[in-house]
């Protein structure tokens, strides 16, 4: 029996069910499912223990300008993040929602997937930062002992609900704010050796940045718990732009403190100078504690939410069960898992060697927040219309800061970060993802495609930069099955491809015999296009088609013809051969031999008549099916006169050296009737034939069984030239 519930409307709630409204109350709002998260991993290890130092080595003023360098590339990510959000509907698992909805799942996945390692891999670092702290209370404790005790106690209260997570942290944020307090309420007089601008005694200003940085990388600790908040669009921006500023401000104030109230010397030598220049020394090793807690907490809480979006989608192993949440939303299997994850990186030991390896992929992936605001901003497309705008600039400055801060901090650790994700991202796209959303990529491309037919407008078409376009008029594409092949030939590699055909009714068969057609084309090298045509003329048709691709900057430069074996229509040929002359075309007009096709694939025949202006293009396609045949070529000319033998055969070596033709190449100047002459050519599997200005049709149909091979005829278009 199925019940169907009645809609309570109660103002203010559009009329939700009661399911929805109890799954609306088990979710986050801004200041529990983001502020929080933020400002608890902002607030962290470096704040306590190497805030100090920097100020010791920098002095105020460069101090202040490390925090706000730092904070601006968290403040444009973070304004960027803002923006994005809303614009679509994110989903689950924070940061990879966001860049696999704009940039798909491929691009979210390579980057999802280190971002949830380095999240797993930064909770084992809080703990172990954890431990340390709590050493320097009761150093007789044992290490590994305090270590997973700390795990166990976060991994149940992560176990336990996410709702109980933040209700600790409430608690964990409230001993830190103690902590701070007790440290601006310094029981010191303020000494006489401050420093506006420190000497940097033990490191250089980018070194000092670069070990102070990773305290503001907490930003999407919020973000992470995307699919658990009630209003992601309000709650990430609002919670994640106010635990920066605020966090900022705190960096500021005890940086300041700690210079006009501890001597440059005691910062640089002692990392537990603010804990030991605070009022209440306690509160603060309390907070110490407290701080690497929450982090690791933060971590552990939004790591299998990430883990749970990316098996979702299919995008990584065993993703049948990380995919899975209870019915209070809690994905408990991917909760298991990166807890026991945590525990073998714990018994592996010092992760220092890592800790900038983990920094790196957090910075791409602020990074590629950035980028994917930049991009739809950029293309000025209309779906992109966020209700929170920013400047462009701002998004660039993001994207362009973390590569640049990536680099600064390490150069060899940044490379292989960038290594790994192309890596990912390779393999993942040959899993061929789907996803139930659309993204920019298909914009985006079309975007540059636009702009670089708008700049290749402006200059012309040079001989130089010729290559096979070609225009197939398919009558009927399934006649068509036995020159596909050689098409591709021709094409292949940098060529493109346009078809049409021409019916009096599109239906869905002639859809399907055209797409059967093409199909063996599209290999992802050559560019093939197509499109059916409702008219009763297919003559008047291929004219208009050739007439208005002719403006574009794409256009097909080769017309390409096969030779019926319908006289009748050899009058429809002449036509167009004229057409696409007129048109600066080239034409091509294959005729195959019935029994023969194009046998071994192996040699071309190139007939050249000295004199004659009509032979670029049949180098130029000849070199073309070589290359793809791996085969020779044979330069091949007749004369009624002998004595013009010698004459010929210099010509041909000539025009060989001249266009730079395989030093394979044969020569073969033939005397006697022409007709005769072809009988004694050598064997070829295609011979390729110039056409005159008024074509013998009657000779092009009799040619493949005089020479026995299918016969190519080419007229060029005067564009192109085999010498350049």
């Amino acid at each position: 029996m199925i019940f169907n519930f009645p809609t309570i409307k109660i103002p203010g709630l559009k009329g939700k069910s009661l399911f929805s409204l109890a799954a609306d109350n088990k979710k986050f709002g801004v200041f529990g499912g983001v502020f929080t998260p933020n400002t608890l991993t902002i607030l962290g290890i470096i704040m306590y223990l190497r805030l100090g130092w920097v100020v010791g080595n920098a002095g105020i003023l460069g101090a202040i300008a490390i925090i706000i360098i730092s904070k601006s590339i968290s403040v444009c990510t973070a304004l960027s993040m803002s923006s994005i959000t809303t614009n679509i509907k994110i989903g689950a698992g924070g940061a990879y929602s966001i860049i696999s909805k704009s940039l798909g799942l491929e691009a979210g996945g390579s980057i999802g997937i280190p971002f949830y390692i380095s999240l797993m891999l930064s909770a084992a670092l809080y703990i172990m930062g954890f431990t340390e702290g709590w050493l320097r209370i009761f150093p007789n404790h044992p290490a590994m002992l305090v270590t997973f005790s700390a795990w166990a106690v976060l991994l149940v209260i992560s176990y336990i609900s996410a709702h109980f997570a933040i209700r600790v942290q409430y608690l964990i944020m409230v001993i830190v704010g103690f902590s701070i307090l007790s440290f601006f309420l310094t029981k010191n007089e303020p000494v006489s050796t401050a420093q506006l601008i420190g000497d940097f005694e033990d490191a250089g200003f980018w070194k000092v940045f670069a070990i102070f940085f990773p305290a503001v990388t907490g930003i999407m600790a919020g973000a992470n718990m995307s699919g658990d908040l009630k209003n992601p669009r309000r709650a990430i921006p609002l919670g994640t732009l106010s635990s920066i500023g605020i966090t900022m401000l705190i960096y500021i104030g005890i940086a300041f403190v700690a210079y006009r109230y501890i001597s440059p010397e005691e910062l640089r030598s002692n990392q537990m100078a603010i804990v030991d220049n605070s009022r209440w020394n306690s509160v603060v090793i309390a907070g110490i504690l407290a701080a690497t807690f929450s982090s690791a907490l933060g971590t552990m809480v939004g790591a299998p939410r990430v883990l749970q979006a990316l098996a979702e989608h299919k995008i990584v192993p065993f993703h049948k069960s990380f995919a899975k949440k209870t019915s209070s939303s809690e994905p408990r299997n991917a909760i298991i898992f990166t807890g026991a994850s945590i525990a073998l990186v714990l018994l592996a030991g010092n992760l220092n060697a890592l800790a900038s390896l983990i920094t790196m992929f957090f910075l791409i992936t602020y990074g590629m927040i950035n980028i994917v605001t930049f991009i739809p901003q950029s293309m000025k497309i209309i779906s992109f219309r966020p209700s929170f705008k920013i400047p462009r600039f701002v998004s660039l400055f993001g994207a362009l800061g973390s590569v640049v801060i990536m680099f600064l901090i390490n150069p060899v650790f940044s490379l292989v970060a960038l290594s790994v994700i192309i890596i990912l991202y390779i393999w993942l796209v040959k899993r061929g993802l789907k996803s139930d959303w659309g993204d920019i990529r298909g914009g985006m491309f079309l975007a540059l495609a636009e702009r670089a037919s708008q700049v290749a407008l402006r200059f012309p078409r040079h001989q130089v930069s010729w290559k096979p376009d070609l225009l197939l008029p398919v009558e009927d594409p399934r006649a068509w099955s036995g020159s596909l092949l050689f098409i591709k030939n021709i094409a292949y590699p940098s060529g493109s491809i346009f078809a049409f055909t021409v019916k009096k009714e599109k239906t869905e068969e002639t859809e399907k015999d055209l797409h059967n057609f093409l199909e063996p084309l599209k290999d992802g090298t050559i560019l093939v296009n197509s499109t059916i045509l409702e008219d009763k003329s297919f003559l008047n048709v291929a004219k208009l088609v050739i007439q208005t691709l002719n403006s574009g900057a794409l256009r097909p430069n080769t017309l390409f013809l096969t030779m019926s074996r319908e006289r009748k229509k050899d009058s429809t040929i002449k036509t167009l051969l004229g057409h696409s002359s007129r048109n600066g075309m080239g034409t091509i007009i294959l005729r195959i031999h019935p029994r023969l096709s194009f046998g071994m694939q192996k040699t071309v025949n190139l007939w050249l008549r000295d004199k004659s202006p009509n032979w670029h293009m049949s180098v130029l396609i000849a070199l073309q099916l070589i290359r793809n045949w791996d085969g020779k070529l044979n330069l091949v000319s007749s004369t009624p006169d002998p004595d013009k033998k010698n004459y010929i055969s210099g010509f041909l070596q000539h025009l060989s050296d001249q266009a730079r033709l395989p030093d394979t190449t044969n020569f073969y100047v033939l005397t006697g009737d022409f007709m005769k002459c072809m009988k004694d050519a050598p064997p070829a599997d295609l011979n390729i034939f110039g056409i005159a200005e008024d074509p013998d049709f009657r000779f092009m149909r009799k040619a493949p069984d005089e020479i026995n091979s299918s016969c190519l005829f080419i007229k060029d278009s005067g564009s192109e030239n085999a010498l350049v």
